[in-house]
Formats: structure tokens, C-alpha cells, sequence
């Protein structure tokens, strides 16, 4: 004995059919768009839902659900609708603040921002900082300045080295020797 409504009548055109048939023989791709072609093409073959639902181990609510959408909407009724998701746990102000802290700010103990401490000082997860951080590009741990030198006769020796460059002498040789290469990783290393 039958109980509900009547099911839905489908009638595939041309192209329908031929969409079904490449989502149906896909070897990659979501699993459930192949299921719901073969529900779709087992419904216009005109076999009943409770038949299809034994035959593919679902329920004959998920057969139902398909053919109807499909009726009302065609393939684009096969596609998942947009859900909401999980709303944000963390303000656009929050995240300024976090942005803002790294941009102009350093910790008191240390030469640059670490995740640990920038958590504990917004008061956020470090996962939530991390990805704050790489959302914008920030890297708090790469010194993004240039240190000028304490040197006196600095000036003149820029002066010289950049006229080597822009009028070389015939046969010109410069070498060029960095007594400086560690300091700014020194810098980051032992603050204070």
C-alpha cells in the first residue's frame, strides 16, 4: 500500500542527459554529485524510489529530496546549496588591533612579535593569530628596515663606493667585504 504523495515525474532533455552521463562516469570529483546523477537518471528510467534507495544504500527521503529538486530547478538543483557556516568568532576590530599591534608596536622583553605572545596580548588563540598574519602578509620576524651605520666617514664611503658605480675608472675592480652580517640577526636574538 502506497502512503504520500505521488512521486514527481522526470523527463530528461538532451543535454541533461548527457551532463548526467559525465557526472555519473566521473572517476574524480565529489561522490555525491555521481549519486545523485545515477538517483536522477534511475528516476527517469522510471524505477520507483524505494527500489532506488535499496539498490544504492540511501533513504528513499534522499531519492525524494532529488527528484524533487531536480524537477523544480533542473541540474542546478543538484549542486549544494550555500550554507552559512560558523559565524566569526573574532571582530574586524580585534583583528586591527592584532595588524596594528605587529605594524607599529614590539613587546616590551623581546625584539619582535612571536604568536605566543601575540595571543596572550589580544587575548586570542595562537591559531587565530597565525592566521590573522598570514591573511595580511605579515611576518614579524623578518626586519624589514635598513640599519645606517655608526661609522663617521659613512657618508664619504657611500659617496665613493656609489661614483665607483656611476663613472668606473678603465678596468675597475670592486670587491666588496659585509663586517655586518650577523647584526641584525644578533639583534633579534638577544634584545636589550
Amino acid at each position: 500500500m502506497r502512503t504520500g504523495s505521488p512521486a514527481v515525474q522526470i523527463t530528461l532533455t538532451r543535454q541533461e542527459h548527457a551532463e548526467l552521463s559525465r557526472r555519473r562516469a566521473q572517476r574524480k570529483g565529489p561522490a555525491d554529485l555521481k549519486l545523485r546523477a545515477e538517483i536522477i537518471f534511475s528516476c527517469a528510467s522510471g524505477e520507483p524510489g524505494s527500489s532506488i534507495a535499496r539498490r544504492l544504500g540511501i533513504t528513499a527521503q534522499t531519492v525524494s529530496r532529488w527528484r524533487l529538486r531536480f524537477s523544480q530547478w533542473g541540474l542546478e538543483g543538484l549542486n549544494d546549496e550555500p550554507r552559512s557556516g560558523r559565524p566569526r568568532s573574532i571582530s574586524d576590530a580585534k583583528v586591527q588591533e592584532v595588524v596594528d599591534r605587529v605594524r607599529q608596536t614590539k613587546p616590551e622583553d623581546a625584539s619582535h612579535w612571536s604568536s605566543r605572545r601575540m595571543s596572550k596580548a589580544a587575548d586570542i588563540s595562537m591559531t587565530s593569530v597565525q592566521r590573522i598574519w598570514r591573511a595580511f602578509g605579515l611576518k614579524p620576524h623578518l626586519e624589514q628596515t635598513f640599519k645606517l651605520s655608526t661609522d663617521p666617514a659613512f657618508v664619504d664611503k657611500v659617496h665613493d663606493i656609489v661614483g665607483l658605480y656611476l663613472n668606473p675608472p678603465d678596468k675597475a675592480l670592486v670587491l666588496c667585504i659585509d663586517e655586518k652580517s650577523q647584526i641584525q640577526a644578533l639583534d633579534r636574538t638577544q634584545p636589550g
